[in-house]
This record gives C-alpha cells, sequence and structure tokens, in this order.
C-alpha cells in the first residue's frame, strides 16, 4: 500500500478510486503537466494501456482533461493531459452527497420499521410484515422471531450524518476562505 500522509488532496481522491497505478500516473501528471499517455508511461514504468485506461476513468470523472495537439513528428494527433486539481474537492463533495443521502435513507428505513430476528448471528433480520408471513419463525434455522432493539443502529447512523455534515461545513469554511485570501 502507498504510503499518503504527505499528498496532496488529488492524489489522495485518486488512490480512492484505484490503486497504486492510479497512484502512479497522478503523481507523473502533477510532476509533467500537459504529458502525452506515452510519456505517463514511460515516467511510470507502467503499460500504455494501463496508463491509458486510468486516465480515461480520472476524465471520466472530471479530474484530467485531454488536450488535443498535432505532433508535428509524426502527423497525427495525441493528447497531451492536464490535472483539474480543483475538481478534486469538487468529487469529494458529490461522494459525501451520495453517502449522506444513502445514510438519510437508510436511517429512515430504520425509524420507520419494527424489526424482527431470532438471535442466531448467520440469519437475517426481518421486518414486522416479513416476520408476519412467517408466523414469527425464522425460515432459516426455525427458532422464534423476537423484537429486534435497533437504536443502537439509529443512534450510529444519526452520529455518522452528524460527522458528514460538520465535515462539509469545515470544508466550506475553507473553501470560503480560501477563495476569499486568492482575491
Amino acid at each position: 500500500m502507498v504510503n499518503l500522509e504527505y499528498e496532496g488532496l488529488f492524489v489522495k481522491v485518486v488512490a480512492l478510486l484505484g490503486d497504486e497505478d492510479y497512484v502512479r500516473v497522478a503523481r507523473a501528471l502533477l510532476n509533467n503537466p500537459d504529458a502525452t499517455d506515452e510519456e505517463i508511461a514511460s515516467a511510470t514504468g507502467l503499460k500504455i494501456n494501463k496508463v491509458r485506461k486510468v486516465l480515461y476513468d480520472l476524465f471520466e470523472k472530471g479530474l484530467v482533461i485531454g488536450i488535443k495537439d498535432k505532433d508535428e513528428k509524426k502527423g497525427w494527433y495525441v493528447y497531451k493531459w492536464r490535472v483539474q486539481e480543483e475538481n478534486a474537492e469538487v468529487f469529494l463533495k458529490r461522494i459525501r452527497e451520495t453517502i449522506l443521502s444513502k445514510l438519510n435513507e437508510r436511517l429512515e428505513y430504520e425509524k420507520s420499521h419494527e424489526f424482527y430476528w431470532c438471535g442466531t448471528p448467520t440469519c437475517k433480520k426481518y421486518t414486522f410484515e416479513e416476520a408476519i408471513e412467517h408466523f414469527f419463525v425464522c425460515p432459516e434455522c426455525g427458532n422464534p422471531l423476537k423484537q429486534d432493539d435497533n437504536s443502537k443502529i439509529i443512534s450510529a447512523l444519526e452520529w455518522k450524518i452528524k460527522q458528514i455534515i460538520e465535515e462539509e461545513r469545515e470544508n466550506d469554511e475553507k473553501m470560503k476562505k480560501a477563495t476569499a485570501f486568492t482575491q
């Protein structure tokens, strides 16, 4: 595993998306803006098709752009790749929003349902409606289904939602300060 402790946000975001090859491509791009895929492959020691796969994935996510340029020596067009560092924070914000939405949906589900469980760790929990269908008997092991207390799950979801909202607030404050500083 790659140590990312001293890396910038762009490399850390790229590391979330892929393996060590992604990180190598990201570092190569940061060290050599407007590099071609061949130059990146040479700098990283990766095969050209692996470099292209990573670049296309990062392009699709808006983290890099490809600028079409004509190679005067060879006479054909090549793409020079450039990092979109400012989009790393936007990308993370979108992911946070997606996670927050899913956590809120799960919280609503947990709050609006009663759950029943036999107590066997390998068996699943059932909603009240499902438990009725099975006459309050676990269809997996045959033990009786008893009402399960999901208050710990609700508390954990609420804690995580609060944590993400606070992180988002802190990041927004940092962005405002950074924007004010550059103006």
